[in-house]
């Protein structure tokens, strides 16, 4: 089955998000023009605003993540990155990811966060914590 949905989230920095893949193991096509999907829209979920079912499948560069059948699909769409994928338990992304690549989503909070602080000469401290990661920024 086909459940290609948007992980909601707004990437302003291809850097930024090649660390966040960085620091989950994940690996970054940059101009890759595909990502593995299911490979057939079967019309049982609703496809995301402003798709067709022609423009599943293609993107502008892609995530692979090991040991999973599906890749992330990174496209450029009204001047902001934005990142698409089949969830569908079959293909492994949430189950490596978690619920709405939850993971992804912090890895590139934390990516940006230190990015930001390293810009204006903070020095960042980073703990893992049982539920995520605590950062703290001194001057």
């Amino acid at each position: 089955m086909s459940h290609v949905s948007k992980i909601e989230i707004e990437i302003q920095s291809l850097e930024v998000l090649k660390d966040a893949c960085n620091r989950l193991g994940l690996r970054f096509k940059e101009n890759q023009k595909t990502y593995r999907w299911f490979g057939k829209y079967m019309g049982d979920y609703p496809l995301p605003e402003g798709m067709t079912p022609d423009d599943l499948g293609k993107c502008d560069h892609a995530i692979e993540v090991p040991g999973c059948d599906y890749d992330i699909g990174v496209l450029k769409r009204d001047g902001q990155y934005r990142l698409f994928w089949d969830f569908w338990t079959s293909g492994g992304l949430e189950a490596k990811l978690g619920k709405d690549a939850g993971k992804l989503k912090q890895a590139y909070a934390v990516s940006r966060i230190k990015q930001e602080a390293r810009i204006k000469r903070y020095r960042v401290v980073e703990k893992p914590i049982q539920n995520g990661i605590r950062l703290r920024l001194a001057v």
